[in-house]
């Protein structure tokens, strides 16, 4: 029987990055400026590593080119999502990012990039930038190139525990005071839009991308909703914010003891909140807050037992 995949995260240091990755969870971040923890990724750009277990060393990318078999023989070239938390101790800049079809003519071969987050934690009166005013491509151009920012981007208020999903072609930035946790498609292909006129260390300004960012955003923006749905199970409260064309991502809030069963080639998880065991078989694993790990194929049926809140996707 195939055991969980433990997984060792990657951080990316980013101007608008900060330290609640370590106040919150404890991780051993870089710097000061760490904005990015890549919980679960095969993406080249940073893989994660198995902790324990028979697979103990190897990334993810190893594993779904020399042992794909663990994730049910998943149709794909790679890895197809990446989980992060993302600690937006600054506004991120405004950005877009493509789709499929784009991205591999013009990336490289990369994929597109839909996206989701959750809200784990932010200040008061706290916002994200989500979509624009613009009704045709021509207004668009012609706000971004006067630098109309205010009348042109759309700000959400939000909340701890909200859910944002974000397809391709969205414009869309995280703001100041924001701890999220973000399940997408498995690419690193950002095209920003507008970055508040910041310079890094040597007085230079992050490059805009804005040709190909005015190709790709959706006009006019398209407002997605998501219905979310909640039912109860023994043990647990399962929240399903979305099941979508890449992904499926719910919110598993285990009080006491839960049985479930794995019948996805496999299965990610982060826990945002709490502790306890995780059954699988005869094994028993202590898990809590911080940990990120897949349930890949025929693990059939597992146990969750404490008290944890997480956040669960599969493709």
């Amino acid at each position: 029987m195939n055991q969980p995949l433990f997984l060792q995260p990657i951080f990316q240091e980013r101007i608008w990055g900060g330290t609640a990755l370590k106040e919150r969870f404890g991780y051993d971040i870089p710097s000061n400026h760490t904005g990015e923890c890549w919980a679960i990724s095969g993406h080249p750009n940073g893989q994660s590593v198995v902790k324990i277990g028979p697979h103990s060393g190897k990334t993810i990318g190893e594993l779904w080119k020399n042992n794909h078999g663990l994730f049910g023989n998943y149709p794909s070239d790679v890895f197809p999502l990446l989980t992060k938390v993302l600690d937006a101790n600054a506004n991120l800049s405004v950005q877009v990012h493509p789709d499929d079809d784009y991205a591999k003519v013009n990336e490289n071969g990369e994929l597109g990039k839909t996206e989701c987050w959750y809200i784990i934690d932010c200040k008061e009166d706290a916002e994200l930038v989500y979509g624009h005013t613009a009704r045709t491509k021509e207004e668009l151009i012609q706000q971004v190139e006067s630098g109309n920012w205010n009348e042109l981007l759309r700000r959400v208020k939000i909340k701890p525990g909200d859910f944002f999903y974000v397809p391709s072609g969205t414009i869309h930035a995280l703001c100041e005071g924001t701890l999220v946790l973000e399940t997408q498609q498995s690419s690193d292909t950002t095209y920003r839009v507008y970055d508040y006129d910041r310079t890094d260390q040597s007085g230079k300004k992050r490059e805009l991308h804005l040709k190909k960012a005015l190709e790709v955003t959706a006009v006019p923006h398209n407002n997605v909703k998501t219905e979310t749905k909640v039912n109860e199970k023994s043990g647990a409260t399962i929240t399903t914010f979305v099941e979508a064309e890449y992904f499926s991502v719910y919110k598993w809030n285990i009080s006491g003891k839960s049985a479930f069963k794995q019948d996805k080639p496999f299965m990610l998880f982060s826990i945002i909140n709490g502790e306890g065991l995780l059954k699988v078989g005869v094994e028993t694993y202590q898990t809590g807050k911080g940990d990120h790990f897949i349930l890949p194929a025929d693990i059939g049926e597992f146990t969750l037992e404490g008290t944890m809140e997480i956040i669960v996707s599969h493709p």
